[in-house]
């Protein structure tokens, strides 16, 4: 624009982005970043000296942009009524922003040439440089004429194309030129200008909306960009590789349509294409908003519920932000901003690193921590590059920006970022200054602190819930307590997905009790050892839910008590087993049909059988007091049970329902009871002799069931009908047996034979 005026940058015209600035006291139009936007409204809410402001590209939705729409309409509906506001973009909907701005909307119709789209017949499995070579080849047997321009997804991928595609432009005289935010300006010229060479373009999504390349007739489109994502860990912005909407598509498409009719490659299919988003999802729906509502806190916005937006951020993410801006104490209990708020605030990088930056000041290490915090916020895949197995500490990180030379864009930010502080160490790297960096990673991350599970573990336990996964021996055995700064799930196949920690840093639990006192809480709490089978008070000293310390005793005599609820509770979830033989299950089911027998045979006399309620309540009163199970298995659970009965259901009970019942020679039976069956006892079918009435319980009023024994003491009949049985049935028995065992008596007439004596 300066040169279609004829003039030299910083006059008229200027620009300013993050590192640099060229302006000058005549400039009437400035070029800025949405970012520095949003940072002159922190410094210059009224936006003294502005007419108007334009937003251009809006439908890329970055988070920026549309807090600085909100807080522009704001500002135009209260102190800058005169105050001009344009929102362009060539893929927008138009309609939504001209009802949220009260505005009319014009459209300018540029001159389009058709554009022949193609796309690929199946998904192609190739690496991507081999899929845009096949492509240029494609074009160049068909006849191109003119430039070609290749969209591709990042820097990478135009270096590895520009590598495979050199072959091809070498053999039909084309130039390989490159194209992407980075390049300097000059270079930048070479990609745009005219050539006297047909060019291939190697471009970033940049080339979507930058002005018109002339000579430009193809374009092979990956269907690819790296759009902005942030890590859940760092808060930092990342990159992730993602599939560009259907309206980038077409913006791309329209590269080739410019100056004449033209082609457009796609190398993905028709159905890929038709099942993308519309629109790119807005950067506000999807990204950490931390640092956004800090600058709102800093503009005396409360909420960013108070600011009308085009389109709300989501609750939750708004919620969790604010969480973690009073968690750094950049704000307080009622959301004001605090001291720390306003100094993190000079800081342009996520609140977690300004938080550090801000704490490294006053300990005197803020070179070393503006240095980290530009290498996480510039270089967050730096690890990447190390050997994945490795959980590796933060500041290893730090040493080799200091000493395996400096990378230029986390310099620049390095240097930016201490021309902000107010105070700095000059001595950086200087011997006792780890401890310093140390506690200022840990404030800016007190949400990451972690735990091994045991010395040699390599789970951590975050104080905020969940584990991540750290390599064995990464930070020694000594480091049990840490920060986890960054971390990335990663899957093999179709496993599980875990959470590897990248970069860590020791710490000392003593520093949690300097820097975050009310943090750090003590509980004391009966507890169930399993191993042990006994209650235990078991004390902590916890950091949010990570347990710091930890001891163990037996309950004194006034803990006794509320100890043995806890023993109670496990009682009651082994059940009646858990008293071990004494009395056991059987025991216990044996005494439950007795008592549910009366219950049944008396109804008058209102017994409760012990059902499995009145079962509970008794290992209820057997607990007592108690804080064990050795204890407990010196109780009998039937004691309990029978101090539940009065000594009146007590005595109908064993008198109704016998243990045993002697027989006519002198034996003594026991008499089984089941749940659900009559009564019965098993005894030799001569232990009957003699007797023509069938033996009964119940004062008379319940017959038991006979089970007669053979020698073998296999039932030959099972009857409550014993005189029946004489007259029916025992001949042929009789019989049998006596052939059977002809060494026992079996008497022509049993009910007058006498029964052996007891014992034979």
């Amino acid at each position: 624009m300066a040169e279609e005026r004829g003039e030299a940058l910083g006059e008229t015209v200027g620009y300013q982005v993050r590192f640099e600035e060229v302006s000058g006291p005549r400039t009437r139009l400035r070029f800025i970043t949405e970012g520095i936007l949003t940072r002159r409204l922190l410094k210059d809410p009224l936006l003294a000296g502005v007419g108007a402001v334009i937003l251009d590209e809006f439908h890329e939705r970055h988070l920026h942009a549309d807090l600085c729409l909100a807080l522009l309409r704001r500002l135009q509906k209260s102190e800058r009524k005169d105050l001009r506001l344009l929102v362009m973009s060539a893929t927008l909907d138009g309609a939504q922003v001209a009802r949220f701005l009260e505005c009319q909307s014009l459209r300018s119709e540029g001159r389009m040439f058709d554009v022949a789209v193609e796309h690929a017949e199946f998904p192609d499995e190739r690496p991507l440089e081999k899929q845009v070579t096949s492509a240029l080849r494609k074009l160049l047997a068909e006849g191109l004429d003119g430039d070609v321009l290749v969209f591709l997804p990042g820097l990478a991928e135009i270096r590895r194309c520009g590598e495979t595609c050199a072959e091809v432009a070498e053999a039909h005289d084309l130039v390989l030129v490159t194209l992407h935010g980075d390049l300097p300006l000059a270079e930048q010229d070479r990609a745009i200008r005219p050539a006297t060479k047909r060019k291939v373009i190697l471009s970033t999504n940049v080339a979507e909306t930058s002005v018109t390349i002339e000579g430009v007739t193809a374009v092979i489109d990956s269907g690819l960009a790296r759009v902005a994502s942030h890590s859940p860990w760092t808060g930092v912005r990342t990159l992730r590789l993602s599939r560009v909407s259907r309206a980038s598509a077409a913006q791309r498409a329209g590269r080739a349509g410019r100056m004449r009719p033209g082609r457009c490659v796609r190398l993905y299919t028709r159905h890929d294409h038709d099942t993308r988003a519309q629109y790119e999802r807005p950067e506000i729906a999807r990204l950490d908003l931390s640092e956004a509502i800090l600058s709102l806190r800093g503009l005396g916005v409360a909420s960013p519920m108070e600011l009308e937006w085009l389109e709300p951020p989501p609750a939750a993410a708004v919620a969790s932000s604010e969480a973690l801006l009073l968690r750094l104490g950049a704000v307080d209990a009622a959301g004001k901003l605090t001291c720390v708020g306003e100094h993190m605030l000079r800081f342009p990088v996520h609140p977690r690193l300004a938080r550090m930056i801000a704490f490294a000041e006053e300990r005197g290490v803020a070179e070393d921590a503006c240095a980290l915090a530009a290498i996480l916020s510039e270089r967050p895949s730096l690890a990447r590059a190390t050997e994945p197995a490795l959980s590796l500490d933060v500041l290893d990180a730090l040493e080799c920006f200091r000493d395996a030379g400096r990378v230029a864009s986390v310099d620049r930010t390095r240097r930016q970022l201490v021309g902000m502080c107010r105070s700095r160490s000059l001595g950086a790297g200087a011997k006792g200054t780890d401890e310093a960096i140390r506690m200022a990673i840990l404030t800016g991350f007190p949400d990451r602190v972690a735990r091994r599970r045991r010395a040699d573990a390599s789970q951590l336990v975050l104080c905020s819930g969940g584990e991540v996964e750290a390599a064995v021996g990464s930070l020694g055995a000594e480091a049990q307590l840490v920060v986890v700064v960054d971390a990335e799930e990663r899957r093999t196949g179709t496993s599980t997905p875990r959470t590897i920690a990248r970069y860590m840093s020791p710490i000392s639990a003593d520093w949690l009790l300097d820097l975050f006192p009310s943090l750090l809480r003590e509980t004391k709490e009966p507890t169930w050892n399993p191993s042990a089978e006994r209650v235990e008070i078991v004390s902590r000293l916890l950091y949010d839910g990570l347990v710091l310390d930890e001891t163990r005793r037996p309950p004194t005599e006034d803990e006794r008590a509320e100890a043995s609820q806890v023993l109670t509770a496990e009682a009651l979830a082994a059940g009646p087993g858990v008293f071990g033989t004494q009395p056991g299950d059987e025991a216990l089911a044996r005494w439950s049909a007795r008592v549910a027998f009366v219950a049944d045979i008396y109804p008058e006399a209102a017994i409760a059988p012990p059902e499995p309620d009145v079962v509970n309540e008794a290992i209820r009163m057997a607990c007592r007091g108690r804080v064990s199970l050795a204890e407990l298995r010196r109780e009998s659970l039937l004691d309990s049970l029978r101090s539940m009965l009065s000594s009146e259901h007590i005595r109908l009970i064993e008198q109704a329902a016998p243990e045993r019942v002697t027989l006519r020679g002198g034996r003594s039976v026991r008499v089984e009871y089941e749940r659900g069956k009559p009564p019965w006892i098993a005894s030799r079918l001569q232990d009957f002799f003699s007797m023509d009435k069938t033996p009964s319980i119940a004062a008379g009023r319940f017959p038991l069931v006979l089970h007669l024994l053979a020698p073998n003491q296999r039932a030959v009949q099972v009857t409550t009908d014993l005189a029946g049985f004489w007259e029916k049935h025992y001949p042929s028995v009789r019989k049998e047996l006596a052939r059977r065992y002809p060494r026992h008596s079996w008497p022509d007439d049993p009910r007058h034979a006498a029964p052996p004596a007891k014992g034979k």
